[in-house]
Order: structure tokens, then C-alpha cells, then sequence
């Protein structure tokens, strides 16, 4: 099950136990849209199954939606717990850890490392 929270994630497309109080969006600024392993062309050509949108609430893909349930930031490195559905009703917990890089891309990696990926920055 967690190599599906993997893909839901990466596809799209989040270590939290107790969270400091709500991150303001300068502590959360991964929000946008992303492509999957590929640099994001933006310009509507993109295929759908890379794309993946954060946003402060929640990170979608074509597998489904999950919703974040806590995050923290320690310096570039952002941790998410989040709460994944998928089709037929499925419903799975999972951490994960978005890592910001200097070029407008993020390392993403899953609680197990099964799924690896840079998510491309689409825009500025």
C-alpha cells in the first residue's frame, strides 16, 4: 500500500507528529504545479499523468487527490503527512518529504523511498 501513496504522490503527487503552528505560505512554498521527471513546458502540451498541483491544502494527480494533514519545514527540506484517496473508495495515510532545490525543482520521496522523483516547477 505504500507504493501506491508513492505514486499517488509523485504522480500528481508529502514526517509529522507534532506540528508548530500553521505555516504561512512563505514556509510552504512549494505551492504550484508541477510535471513529473520532466521539464515542465507550460504551455499545454504537458501530459496529464506527470502533472501534479500542490497546494496549500492538498496535492493532486491523475491518481487522486490527498489532503495534507500536517507539515513542517526545516530549512529546505519540507515534510508532509497526508491522507491519499483513490479510486474505489481506497484510503491511505502516508508521509512524505518534498526537498527544495535551487533550480525551481523539488526532490520527492516517499516514508519507504520506493518512488523517487523531481517534480518540475511549471512558471516562475
Amino acid at each position: 500500500m505504500h507504493k501506491t501513496v508513492s505514486r499517488v504522490l509523485a504522480g500528481v503527487a508529502v514526517l509529522a507528529a507534532a506540528l508548530t503552528p500553521a505555516l504561512g505560505d512563505d514556509d510552504f512554498p512549494i505551492v504550484g504545479l508541477y510535471t513529473k521527471d520532466e521539464a515542465c513546458r507550460g504551455d499545454g502540451s504537458d501530459r496529464t499523468d506527470l502533472l501534479v498541483k500542490i497546494t496549500s491544502k492538498d496535492i493532486q494527480s491523475y491518481l487522486g487527490t490527498c489532503v495534507i494533514l500536517n507539515k513542517r519545514r526545516d530549512g529546505k527540506r519540507i515534510s508532509v503527512h497526508v491522507e491519499c484517496k483513490m479510486s474505489g473508495d481506497l484510503v491511505i495515510l502516508g508521509d512524505v518529504t518534498f526537498t527544495l532545490r535551487d533550480d525551481h525543482t523539488l526532490d520527492f520521496d516517499d516514508q519507504d523511498h520506493t518512488s523517487p522523483a523531481v517534480l518540475h516547477k511549471c512558471g516562475s
